[in-house]
């Protein structure tokens, strides 16, 4: 019997090699920076207001972004973050392709600057499913947490507690406000994701961790430039 020539042989261990090392590239080099981006070292350690909505997570991710703004400036464009809100500032294109009806405000929206525990962050449009995001904690001009109990199946979110049966997702994302001096702020953006099988995170992670950094990232960017009154 011929046997196959020596490149033939070597391709299968090759190509099994260099999955290896790009699997390596992500874990050790892209990962962390997709999730810690614009965060310090001591921002990603330090502990959170809103950490308690997700007390054990096993994903998470601290994003920030330094805004020549006060806090005072910031904080209405997070108050009225929300489809048929002041939007996401993120991608609306990109949102809407998946049908969620965004549109991102390029002003302050006077009549969407109350929000309170139980009140809801909508993230599909009116025209849509009943999909948002329970509002869990707010610090008037320094913290919002939003959060919940996912149901995978359905992209139903309710507030943590009485979990359902079978797969689920707790999620916790909080936004927080800390001055730097009187003329600039940090906007620090923080998720937490506790799951249940374990076998959800097998699609969670590789799906969730990288759109949601581009998302997240353009709208922290769509954040800052609109308090430093910029634009979108």
């Amino acid at each position: 019997m011929n046997r196959p020539p020596a490149s033939l042989r070597l391709r299968g261990p090759l190509a099994a090699l260099a999955a290896a090392a790009a699997a390596a590239s992500y874990v050790l080099a892209v990962r962390p920076r997709m999730l810690h981006w614009g965060a310090t070292a001591q921002e990603t350690a330090a502990p959170l207001p809103g950490d308690e909505l997700v007390r054990t997570p096993r994903m998470q991710s601290t994003r920030a972004v330094t805004i020549n703004a006060p806090p005072a400036s910031v904080w209405p464009w997070l108050v009225q973050l929300g489809a048929g809100r002041g939007g996401m500032y993120s991608y609306d294109l990109l949102e809407n392709a998946a049908g969620l009806g965004m549109h991102s405000a390029d002003r302050i929206l006077p009549e969407y600057q109350q929000l309170d525990v139980g009140d809801v962050v909508p993230l599909v449009s009116r025209n849509g499913p009943d999909v948002g995001i329970p509002v869990r904690r707010v610090e008037a001009g320094s913290v919002l947490g939003l959060g919940g109990t996912m149901d995978p199946r359905t992209g139903q979110i309710r507030p943590s507690g009485g979990a359902p049966a079978g797969p689920r997702v707790e999620l916790g994302w909080t936004f927080v406000l800390q001055p730097v001096n009187g003329r600039s702020t940090r906007l620090l953006s923080r998720t937490r994701y506790d799951y249940a099988p374990l076998q959800v995170g097998l699609i969670l992670r590789p799906v969730l961790e990288p759109l949601q950094f581009i998302m997240e990232r353009r709208m922290l960017l769509g954040i800052k430039s609109r308090a430093e009154g910029r634009g979108p």
